[in-house]
């Protein structure tokens, strides 16, 4: 697919009527090459809720890094009996965690922020990429108020790295939104969130966050300087 700067101007329009109404028109125009990147945190239970509502056999996929909380696997349990869905899972090539493992041993993202890209890119970036091989477009829970990185993310966007449109439905909700939209509708989230997790990524790289910290402080917190992103989201002015 080729960027085409009319369709996103349409869109982002379109996404003045609201993040359904923006799915809607994603799903109306491209199908099912539409879809959804789901970390099952709160911001991707409410666009799973939407999308399903939409397209009951949407396409929503998970990247399996084999270093996620327990705690996740069980909502996505949830999650598929409650929907009667089923997620795209993509794993790590096992090759490359191999070797990974063998050369810089298994907690090597506590070693140095270049270690820790290693990490992110063979266990998300890489698997990424497979997820959106034909994609015409990707749905993202991005929100501007997660981070400073965050806040200039637009509605639509063109992801030149993957040759897709990437929507960030939800790039002006608040994080009082997106509470307030699953309980309304009763969507099933991860209890991690109950005990102070507020962004939800592998087990060994996620801590809870006290009060005033800023929302993406418990993901590599051991880092004090840079960004706090892992490689999936480059276009929105991390890397």
């Amino acid at each position: 697919m080729e960027v085409n700067s009319t369709e996103i101007g349409r869109l982002n329009a379109v996404a003045a009527g609201g993040a359904q109404a923006l799915l809607r028109a994603l799903a109306e125009r491209h199908g099912r090459a539409v879809k959804l990147a789901s970390s099952l945190g709160a911001e991707d239970q409410v666009l799973s809720h939407m999308l399903l509502g939409i397209d009951p056999h949407a396409s929503i996929f998970v990247l399996d890094t084999g270093r996620l909380h327990q705690e996740t696997y069980d909502l996505m349990a949830r999650m598929m009996s409650r929907y009667r869905m089923h997620y795209e899972v993509l794993f790590p090539s096992a090759g490359a965690v191999q070797e990974m493992v063998r050369e810089a041993g298994p907690n090597l993202f506590y070693e140095s922020v270049e270690h820790r890209h290693r990490c992110c890119g063979v266990r998300k970036v890489e698997p990424l990429r497979r997820a959106l091989s034909g994609a015409a477009a990707w749905i993202t829970g991005l929100r501007r108020a997660q981070s400073p990185d965050r806040a200039g993310t637009p509605f639509v966007e063109w992801d030149s790295a993957h040759g897709a449109l990437k929507a960030n439905p939800l790039a002006d909700w608040t994080e009082d939104q997106v509470w307030d939209y699953l309980r309304a509708h009763d969507v099933p989230y991860n209890v991690l969130h109950d005990r102070g997790f507020l962004s939800i990524g592998c087990a060994p790289c996620t801590r809870a966050v006290e009060p005033g910290e800023d929302p993406r402080a418990g993901r590599w917190w051991w880092e004090q300087d840079g960004v706090k992103e892992c490689g999936l989201h480059v276009s929105a002015g991390a890397s």
